[in-house]
């Protein structure tokens, strides 16, 4: 019996040694390591790429309209009744109503313009604007006054719709995008806004031109003199206007933030003037800044842009608009012109 359990031990024990299960488990072992290795660095992979994965951008246009002048009576533009016009209105997915409306057409060329866009949220997106049919306006009178030999200078915007409804030469041509206006919640996507407008819009122009609407905001985000002679230098001998609104504060602020110390509130219409300006100097105040003009938004309502001048001195573009103890028509390096609502035009004078 002895020797029975000495032959059992004989027999079982080889099989936990075998040559062939040990050259199967020094092949197991390496594969082992090296799938768990692969899968870590898959999730290295996967976890980097949603870390820097670009944001998409927050918002859509949504076309909701489209057809002739008549079709859109708010925006007063019977005196060009070829034009086709759409309507959107912009979209983020998480709310039921839009947050900015924009009225959009097409040029002979074929490139898209934005006539207007209404922000319908506190903080204002893509751009800041002035009244559409206050432009409308504008445009007749230009049509009526300005010399067809005559050039015109503008912030991009307000230089492609005018070239559009009169005719005339601008000095930019180009859906520049300049600056793009982005909400504190959404400075994370902006890089994705910027392409999504360009994708929208249109390419941003050639270098040259984008070249010329940086001297642009340099001049009015200077000293009152050189900014003029910058704007001369710009069109060089041409008869030139230029044309400014109180919105273009903003946009310059936001381009030249080393030059210009601004906010803006918007104020609810009573029908009490005096209470209105009562209650603007008081923010102004308390929130120190030491001057303001206004823009009317609609009948109920005005904004007001407030400028803090101590700091940074009087820029060109603020020598160019009403504040509270100063006004355009008393300006000396430019001529001022003509006036509709918010809209001021002067005449570059000539070298």
């Amino acid at each position: 019996m002895a020797e029975e359990r000495k032959e059992g031990s004989l027999i079982s024990a080889p099989s936990l040694s075998t040559p062939g299960s040990k050259q199967a488990g020094a092949h197991i072992l390496p594969s082992l390591g090296l799938l768990l290795v692969t899968g870590g660095l898959l999730l290295l992979v996967w976890f980097f790429y949603l870390w820097f994965k670009p944001l998409p951008p927050p918002y859509n246009y949504q076309l909701v309209e489209e057809g002739g002048v008549g079709n859109f009576p708010n925006l007063q533009f019977e005196a060009w009744p070829d034009l086709k016009i759409r309507k959107y209105e912009l979209h983020v997915p998480s709310l039921d109503k839009p947050v900015a409306i924009a009225y959009q057409t097409k040029d002979r060329a074929g490139d898209s313009i934005l006539l207007s866009l209404e922000n319908l949220v506190s903080e204002p997106i893509v751009t800041m604007a002035g009244n559409i049919s206050e432009l409308a306006s504008l445009a007749g009178d230009i049509t009526k006054h300005v010399p067809k030999e005559a050039i015109i200078l503008g912030w991009w915007d307000t230089s492609r719709q005018l070239r559009l409804l009169t005719g005339r030469d601008t000095l930019f041509t180009s859906h520049l995008g300049q600056p793009l206006i982005v909400p504190s919640y959404w400075k994370d996507r902006s890089e994705a806004i910027n392409q999504y407008e360009r994708q929208f819009w249109g390419a941003p122009g050639s270098a040259e031109e984008q070249r010329q609407f940086e001297i642009f905001a340099e001049a009015l985000s200077s000293e009152a003199s050189k900014g003029a002679e910058m704007l001369r230098e710009l069109v060089g001998s041409r008869e030139a206007y230029i044309i400014v609104h109180a919105a273009d504060l903003y946009k310059l602020a936001v381009m030249r933030p080393d030059r210009i110390d601004l906010a803006f509130k918007d104020f609810p219409l009573t029908g009490n003037v005096h209470g209105l300006a009562g209650q603007v100097k008081a923010w102004m105040k308390e929130n120190g800044y030491d001057t303001y003009t206004l823009q009317s938004l609609s009948e109920k309502a005005v904004r007001a842009y407030f400028l803090n001048q101590s700091k940074y001195g009087k820029i060109l573009l603020a020598h160019m608009l009403p504040l509270m103890n100063s006004t355009p028509v008393d300006f000396q390096a430019l001529q001022v012109v003509h006036k509709q609502g918010g809209y001021w035009v002067f005449k570059i004078p000539s070298v």
